[in-house]
């Protein structure tokens, strides 16, 4: 699973979570292992080139007439890749187009001169995040492998609110930086003001709708 951070809403209250809130990593395995729904095509598209690059997302590189660089690894989970004559390089969290341009300056540095590093990704890791609380499909589900999502697709992708839901009272649980925390969200005030910066989801974040009290 890709833990990378980016792209928070600047304005959110975050806190620390506490005590028990957090999911176990055994709880969260099983919310990975129920019936996934698909995403729906409302969701925006982003170029492959632009999506950043994650552990067990495995890649291809060939360098232009250095046959013997030729390579097709995966992604560690501290986002280092194993490459000919460079040995560990870290590329997670950055574009193919990034990761390109720093390969071909090491290559550059030490090796070549003037390389020409095509990377290209063969098959992207498996992302997942959860929808729980008062939707109407609470469970797991599979990110689009060249698309983002926000809360707001998130919470519409669990088959949006039940009657109970309350759109002010949404938490995004994720860990960041080795450590868990929990995002307080209004999704009404969101979906108010389409100007509004959306709030990213990323890979195991867990989203909880809350209740209405009447």
């Amino acid at each position: 699973m890709c833990l990378s951070i980016s792209g928070l809403c600047a304005d959110t209250n975050l806190t620390e979570a506490a005590g028990g809130g957090v999911p176990t990593m055994a709880s969260t395995n099983n919310l990975e292992q129920s019936s996934l729904v698909p995403i729906s095509n409302t969701v925006s598209s982003v170029s492959s080139a632009e999506r950043t690059l994650c552990p067990n997302d495995v890649i291809s590189m060939t360098v232009y007439q250095e046959d013997d660089l030729e390579t097709k690894t995966i992604i560690d989970n501290s986002g280092m890749v194993e490459l000919p004559l460079l040995g560990q390089v870290k590329i997670g969290g950055l574009t193919v187009d990034q990761a390109t341009t720093l390969i071909q300056q090491l290559y550059d540095k030490d090796y070549l001169v003037n390389p020409q590093v095509n990377l290209k990704v063969e098959q992207f890791a498996d992302r997942h995040f959860a929808v729980l609380g008062e939707v109407q499909r609470p469970g797991s589900f599979d990110f689009p492998q060249n698309e983002p999502v926000n809360l707001l697709e998130a919470i519409a992708i669990g088959g949006g609110y039940t009657r109970l839901g309350a759109p002010s009272k949404v938490t995004v649980r994720r860990i960041e930086n080795g450590l868990p925390k929990v995002y307080h969200l209004d999704a009404g005030k969101m979906e108010e003001d389409p100007q509004k910066k959306p709030f990213e989801i990323l890979p195991n974040d867990i989203i909880t709708v809350g209740q209405r009290v009447f």
